[in-house]
Parts: structure tokens; sequence; C-alpha cells
């Protein structure tokens, strides 16, 4: 068990990575590919993998000795490229302490390179980076869409569990095990470790290839950061079979599977005002059914609604707006309710009182 201990001012610091981060992706993949576990779903998956890897990914296992990997490569930046310059900006300290921990009581002694990083070699840093770029474009590049789009479905979760019930429960709705005992936040873990955070803020970051239990960095001048499975519990490309991205994992389905398409469709008319009745109207449903489902997303913080005489208007919020930022933008065209064919103008009230929210 892993016992964070969070202040009130700790929670106001933990923050949901905004996009994926390429190295933690690709070090969490390699390790599910060099574990044993789960042979009947990723057995094939693990087969296939290692046949692809080009020679220039070795050095990657001589980091790996004993199934320990050194701390320093454990980089969370959002871009490849950024990623990179971070591992080759390690401290030499930590590089040095880290490379002694991993090959400590390893019957065999470290590889040249190694022991050349070890002295701070430019020439075998130029070997791990070439190593990890291109285990990277191997491994991950042709995925890496799939994972961006997931990463935007983690995150749309996240975001729909924080604003409806606060960040404690985005924190135990994490994944199970998970859990907060007052103002400690238990994870599951295979060994017992207490972290005062004192002034560090706290990084979630989801991966869409590990299955275990979270995984926690912990060091001087950076975020706590979290890693936590949240993929479909399947090797992406057995999962996606053959029919792309926006087949299986879209952004469209990934806001549907969160909110339903009836909710995703409010969401998409609401770029302008509706009324209930006029919402109803549009989706073919009755005004409770569509005064339901506003309700549930104006609870999400997703919609607004305000009385104007005898009508109600729903509007959609700034957090409501950026769940559908990333549609727009897939589709190529405005956010308004046309491109779904509805009108994008304001409905007017029927000739009864209008339904509640």
């Amino acid at each position: 068990m892993i016992r964070v201990h969070l202040t009130a001012a700790d929670f106001a610091r933990v923050r949901f990575a905004p996009r994926p981060a390429p190295l933690q992706e690709l070090n969490v993949a390699l390790m599910k590919m060099c574990l044993r576990d789960e042979e009947l779903l990723f057995g094939r998956w693990r087969r296939r993998l290692l046949r692809s890897l080009p020679g220039a990914v070795r050095p990657m296992a001589d980091l790996v000795p004993a199934g320990m990997a050194p701390l320093f490569i454990d980089v969370f930046s959002d871009s490849l490229e950024e990623g990179l310059e971070t591992v080759r900006a390690s401290p030499p300290a930590l590089v040095r302490s880290e490379i002694e921990r991993v090959y400590a009581g390893h019957p065999s002694p470290a590889p040249p390179w190694v022991r050349r990083l070890h002295h701070g070699d430019a020439g075998a840093w130029h070997v791990l980076r070439r190593a990890q770029h291109s285990a990277f474009e191997t491994v991950l590049r042709p995925l890496w869409p799939l994972v961006q789009d997931l990463h935007q479905r983690e995150f749309t979760r996240h975001a729909l569990l924080a604003a409806e019930h606060g960040v404690g429960a985005a924190l135990t709705g994490l994944v199970p095990g998970t859990g907060l005992r007052g103002d400690v936040w238990e994870l599951q873990a295979p060994c017992e470790r207490d972290i005062q955070l004192r002034g560090q803020s706290v990084l979630l970051l989801p991966t869409f290839h590990w299955t275990g239990h979270p995984l926690v960095s912990h060091l001087p001048g950076r975020p706590l950061t979290v890693t936590y499975p949240a993929g479909p519990g399947l090797p992406l490309s057995l999962a996606t079979g053959t029919g792309g991205r926006q087949d299986a994992y879209g952004v469209d389905g990934a806001l549907a599977a969160v909110l339903g398409r009836t909710r995703v469709e409010i969401l998409l008319l609401l770029a302008q005002e509706h009324t209930t009745s006029g919402l109803a109207r549009r989706l073919g449903v009755s005004n409770a059914t569509a005064s339901a489902h506003a309700a549930a997303l104006r609870g999400a913080g997703l919609i607004s609604t305000v009385r104007a005489g005898r009508a109600v208007l729903h509007r959609r919020t700034s957090l409501g707006s950026l769940l559908v930022r990333r549609h727009s933008a897939e589709q190529g065209g405005a956010d308004s309710g046309e491109q779904h064919g509805h009108p994008g103008t304001r409905s007017e009230t029927g000739p009864g009182p209008e339904a509640g929210p």
C-alpha cells in the first residue's frame, strides 16, 4: 500500500495530464511486453512485438537487467522530443546512483556502453536516445492517434467525476483499490510506502498499455506522478481490430460512452441556448426526458440553466465546451447543432407551460 498524505492545499495542486506522455507510455508498454502474465490475452501481442523490434532498441534491455528500470528514464513530457531532452538533462548524480541501484546484486556486470553512461559519456547518451526513439517508432507510433483519443476519453471521465463529486471522488475513482481515509490517499501497491508532498503537486497520468497497480514516481523537484491503467484491458492492436480509431474509440464514441448519446447530442445542440421543449423536439423525446437529461448535465457542470418567464433556457458551460471541442476538430466543422442536422437557433416555447429543468 502506498499512502500519500494530503493537506487542503495539496488537493488544489492535483491535476490531470492534458495529453499522453510518449516516453512513459513506451516504458509501460515495454514493461508489459517483458512480463509473462495474462498470457491468453497478451501472448500473441508480446511475440509479435518482440519480433518487430529493431536491433537499435537492444540497449533498453541493458538498462533493466532485473526488471527494475532506472528512475531517470521516467519522464512525463507530452512530446517525444521534449521527453528525450529531459532524459538527457538528468542530473549526473541521479544517473550514477540509479545505474548502480539496478545493477546491485546482478550476476553480470553492466555492458560497456552502460558503464560509459555511468561516467557521462556523450556517445553513450546517443546510444540511449537512439534506442528510445527507435522503440517509440516501432511500438507506439502506429497507435499514437488511438492513444491520444483514449487519453481524451479518460480526461473526460475524470473531468466529469471531479466536476460532479469533487477532487476526492476523482482520486478514489481512479482505479479499483484506491481510497481516501481522511487526508491520506491510499493506492494498492506491492510495497509499503508513505509519501509527504511538502508542496509538490500531483500529476495523474493514464496509461493504455498497463493493467497492473498504479505506478508512482516521486523525485525531488518534480510532481508526484501517478501512472494508472485506464485502457480496455487488451492489447490496443487487438482491441481496435482493423476498424481504425474513429470506429473503435473515436472522440464521439468516447463521449457517448461516458455521457450517453442523447446527452452528447444535447451538448452539441447547446452551442446556442435552447429551451427544454426545443431540445425535446429536436431529439424526438418527451419534455420530461429532455428535462431529466438536462438536469444530469447541469449536475455535472456541463450546462447551466436559467428561467426567462415561462421558458427554461439551457446554455453550455466552459467545461461542456471543452469536452466537445475535440469532437468539432475531428469533424472539421463549426461547433453547432447544424452539423448534426439540427437548427442551431433558440427554439420557442410551446403553447403549454415549459417543462422544468
